[in-house]
């Protein structure tokens, strides 16, 4: 059973959570505007996300993702990933090594580009080793006020 949520985020604007069997499948940031899709705040994890995006810390490492799609490399990458603390950045090149996989700061763009979870899977939190670097269709900007919402040094 698929399950769509849209939610609001003051400021923010609408992004959506897909559902697969009760794990978490997909997760769209919010954008300005109106998607067109009824807005749900009676859900847990729609709570959570306002309250983020609001300035509350979380870390979202409870939320069962569904990861059936990732290799063992993605994998690894990923959960990298999920350990990047609130308010901390590190460098591609960083995550690589942690993953085991030291050299890959590019693949693990690939991994960050592909990522099905942010803010669940903090890719904003991956940054170039000269400065802030890409954030997919939502671009640097979107990247650098995330992470001036958590405070990061950058």
């Amino acid at each position: 059973m698929v399950e769509r949520i849209a939610y609001a985020a003051e400021g923010w604007g609408v992004g959506e959570l897909i559902f697969e069997q009760a794990r978490l499948a997909w997760h769209e940031l919010p954008r300005p505007g109106d998607r067109g899709v009824g807005v749900h705040l009676h859900h847990s994890l729609v709570e959570r996300l306002v309250a983020y995006f609001a300035g509350e810390r979380d870390s979202f490492g409870d939320v069962e993702l569904e990861l059936d799609w990732c290799t063992a490399f993605q994998r690894a990458v990923l959960e990298t990933m999920r350990s990047i603390s609130y308010g901390e950045t590190a460098t591609y090149g960083e995550v690589a090594a942690l993953a085991g996989h030291p050299n890959a700061q590019r693949a693990v763009g690939s991994v960050c580009a592909a990522n099905r979870f942010p803010l669940l899977v903090p890719c904003h939190r991956v940054v170039a080793a000269n400065g802030v670097g890409p954030y997919g269709s939502l671009g640097s900007e979107y990247k650098r006020r995330l992470l001036e919402l958590e405070h990061a040094s950058l």
